[in-house]
């Protein structure tokens, strides 16, 4: 299953846990108090003001759950 930006952060968290810290270090906030976040990737990255990152980001996420 391959990452997409309608994903909410509790599925991505919960199928890829490796995935925590990379999206910690891109500035997507995916966890709090050791609980996910709620709402998509999409949302994330938004609230985030991050939208032109969004291709890069998924392309790399991608990229680690493929080693």
């Amino acid at each position: 299953m391959a990452i997409d930006k309608e994903m909410t952060i509790e599925e991505i968290v919960e199928e890829y846990p490796q995935l925590i810290r990379p999206l910690q270090e891109m500035g997507v906030q995916c966890m709090v108090c050791g609980e996910p976040v709620w709402g998509t990737l999409k949302e994330r990255i938004t609230e985030k003001g991050m939208e032109d990152r969004m291709d890069e980001i998924i392309k790399q996420l991608n990229a680690l759950i493929e080693k």
